[in-house]
């Protein structure tokens, strides 16, 4: 007997996933009602993260800690939330003495959901404190009482604000996901909780980031008291386990190359981001149109209805799940063999978190990328974050599967919008141009005609001769009717002539044939002064001889005065009048 079970000793030791270290959680100082949790959770070895971790937070120092999900994070900070809260000898139950901060519902409700596991032998008390549900019911939960606050910034600062949530009597606080609040735009939240905390000497502050961010340090100098960083790099473990792809494709052959994909590889479960909300709701129903049964989950969702997504996704009931990059943040399930980036992600460090979904535990995965011609320009800053790039894989012709969808009605998604409309605009600009030509054949059939309004002239032209051929000018537009003949000089047939346009320069130089016969204009101009002097009736002047007169009335009016004398006399008109 002795015989079979050091047999089966040594077959489950051999089966220990490799992520794992040497270094044991009995090892530690730590109470035994939380060793029996740790048990029940089938935790024996330290994930590296635990391993560098435990050694400094179970002494009461502050850590800052640089890991990516799925690397056993949870566990290391709920182990020290834990041991801390049972060695407090003046703890008060009426106040909560753990505050453990999330960026989303979904990551809290995790966070729950382990620590009810971990500190089940503890009699401690947990409370769950997010939007999306009962706001009396959680408001009474924290009026009677919780050891451990889990929570999200929104709702705890609501609570905190009406004096509901008490803060004095904390004694350890937890940040998790740090770098995502901040992409969440909870910076500004985070420093008004952190600022109504106990000073950071008086309690213990423990931060953890998939990136160490310049802001994600500020936070940690100003608000942590000289905090431990230790870093746990992504190559070490995550992508470690990870077999990564990348496709060049085109947009419109995109969602054809995925459903290839799909068909090809063995999958058991499968993640697939999507950029933008409207992107997942379009996937979603291509997938369902093609037979596939998938789910799509944004942030916008009610809170009861991600939550069933969720489970229905746990319990193998949906096997692909559509998901944005903020909804993803509380999606920790366990055997995600794939995870497809039908979009390239926009900001890099993205892609760390996404590909995080798989190859949990020390498993391995598939994460897959696609790049099209619109997010193609992310890829050099991730490869660069990465140290090296991607491997290409080239999709043959056999990998391209038909749609069977069709067009999603009613969908927000641009791109089968902007499909068809370039079909649409394609259609519209050949029936332009059947029609324009229609138009030309008969604008120049009807050009033989003559126009309504012209004159006899034009009548008599001979058929199909332009108009103005014979001067050089433009000859009649086939969409603009020739105008009408008018009684001008030779001369304003010039081209742009006939739409007034003729410089009238031309028309004044050109001398008329009875010029050179006509007086000179110099003796007509006493003709002119004597009929200024000449009254006459008003209107019958035309304005432009009445401003002759005014010019000239003062010139005859001192010849007059002065007998007929020069224009020198003129001078003293004045003194003449005395």
């Amino acid at each position: 007997m002795s015989e079979e079970l050091d047999s089966q000793n040594t077959e489950i030791s051999a089966v220990k996933p490799k992520f794992l270290t040497q270094t044991r959680f009995d090892q530690f100082d730590l109470p035994t009602e939380l060793l029996a949790g740790l048990d029940d959770a089938g935790f024996k070895y330290c994930s590296p993260i635990q391993a560098q971790v435990l050694p400094v937070s179970l002494t009461g120092r502050d850590v800052a800690g640089q890991a990516q999900t799925g690397t056993g994070k949870t566990a290391a900070f709920l182990v020290t939330v834990f041991a801390r809260l049972l060695a407090l000898p003046d703890r008060d139950p009426s106040q909560p003495s753990a505050l453990i901060v999330a960026p989303t519902r979904e990551l809290a409700l995790q966070i729950y959901e382990e620590a009810e596991v971990l500190g089940r032998h503890t009699g401690l008390s947990l409370a769950q404190v997010v939007g999306g549900i009962d706001y009396q019911k959680q408001a009474e939960v924290l009026r009677r009482g919780a050891d451990v606050v889990i929570c999200t910034p929104g709702r705890i600062i609501d609570y905190l604000k009406q004096g509901i949530f008490k803060t004095s009597g904390v004694k350890i606080v937890v940040v998790d996901e740090c770098d995502r609040l901040f992409d969440l735009g909870f910076t500004k939240d985070m420093r008004f909780i952190l600022r109504k905390l106990p000073h950071y000497e008086n309690r213990q502050s423990m931060l953890f980031s998939a990136t160490l961010s310049y802001r994600v340090l500020e936070l940690t100098y100003e608000f942590m008291n000289l905090p431990e960083f230790i870093s746990v790099t992504p190559e070490d473990v995550t992508v470690e386990g990870i077999e990564q792809e990348l496709f060049h494709v085109g947009r419109e052959d995109k969602f054809r190359l995925l459903l290839g994909l799909l068909e090809r590889e063995d999958w058991t479960r499968v993640l697939i981001f999507v950029n933008t909300k409207a992107g997942v709701e379009w996937v979603a129903q291509k997938l369902q149109g093609n037979g596939f049964p998938a789910e799509g989950i944004t942030g916008d969702l009610p809170q009861r209805k991600r939550l069933q997504l969720m489970e229905r996704f746990k319990d193998n009931k949906i096997t692909i799940l559509v998901a944005t990059d903020v909804a993803s943040r509380g999606i920790h399930v366990e055997d995600i063999s794939h995870v497809i980036n039908y979009d390239l992600p926009q900001d890099a460090e993205n892609y760390v978190h996404r590909i995080g979904r798989t190859a949990r535990a020390g498993k391995t995965g598939r994460a897959i990328s696609l790049a099209c011609e619109e997010y193609v320009y992310h890829l050099a800053p991730l490869q660069e974050l990465l140290g090296y790039e991607l491997p290409v894989v080239w999709a043959e012709d056999s990998w391209y599967k038909e749609d069977k969808a069709g067009p999603i009605r009613g969908s927000r998604f641009g791109r089968e919008r902007d499909r068809s409309s370039r079909d649409r605009s394609s259609r519209d600009r050949s029936g332009r141009d059947r029609s324009s030509r229609d138009r030309s054949s008969r604008d120049r059939a009807g050009s033989d005609r003559p126009a309504r309004g012209s004159s006899s002239d034009d009548r008599r032209r001979p058929q199909g001769r332009p108009a103005q051929a014979e001067n050089g000018g433009p000859p009649q537009g086939e969409r603009t009717p020739p105008p009408r003949r008018l009684n001008l000089p030779k001369a304003s047939l010039q081209p742009g002539g006939i739409f007034g346009l003729a410089p009238q320069r031309q028309m004044r130089e050109e001398p008329a044939p009875k010029a050179p016969s006509k007086p000179a204009p110099r003796p007509a101009a006493p003709q002119a002064a004597q009929a200024a002097a000449q009254p006459a009736a008003p209107g019958e002047e035309p304005v432009k001889k009445k401003r002759r007169r005014r010019r000239r009335k003062k010139p005859a009016a001192a010849v007059e005065l002065n007998g007929g004398t020069s224009d020198s006399g003129s001078e003293n008109s004045g003194p003449a009048e005395e």
